[in-house]
């Protein structure tokens, strides 16, 4: 817990005061996450005074070692309580990096998108640690996102759709 949040808050450190405000969504189980983005927030709003951001939280979609026909049902779960905080905050970027919890929200978005209700753009960075195949999370969403980033140069050779950047955190 907590290395996909660490990737992902290097990741925003880069941005601009211009992706604001910026809307995270935790695991509900997920108690590492909320105290990292609120120092990484605070230390923020130092540099940037009108800075702002809201904590949403939604139902784990796959637990660690949780088995693959049971995670289909709660990730069916998690995506049912996605849809409408995704409608709620018709976001016009989403971020991601990895953690199962991102996979319900961009499904969400790209629904939301095919209904012509919103049209969001999905950036998944694959995390870092990921050198030879992706991860799940990777594996379903490099067919829906918009940008799909890998860090090693192989992966870019396995999935053509891929962008290689090189390290980016």
């Amino acid at each position: 817990a907590g290395g996909h949040t660490t990737e992902i808050l290097r990741l925003l450190s880069c941005l601009s005061e211009s992706y604001s405000p910026r809307h995270y969504v935790l695991a509900e189980s997920d108690k590492m996450s909320e105290a990292k983005i609120r120092s990484f927030e605070r230390k923020r709003a130092e540099t940037f005074s009108e800075s702002q951001f809201s904590l949403d939280r939604i139902p784990r979609s796959r637990e660690v070692r949780q088995s693959w026909i049971s995670s289909v049902v709660t990730t069916l779960y998690s995506i049912l309580y996605s849809l409408p905080l995704t409608y709620k905050r018709k976001p016009d970027l989403i971020l991601c990096n990895g953690p199962g919890t991102c996979v319900p929200v961009c499904l969400s978005a790209f629904l939301l998108g095919i209904l012509r209700i919103k049209r969001t753009i999905i950036v998944y960075v694959e995390s870092i640690c990921r050198v030879e195949t992706l991860s799940l999370s990777g594996k379903i969403l490099y067919y829906f996102s918009d940008y799909f980033i890998v860090q090693w140069p192989d992966l870019k050779k396995k999935y053509p759709k891929s962008v290689y950047l090189g390290r980016i955190v």
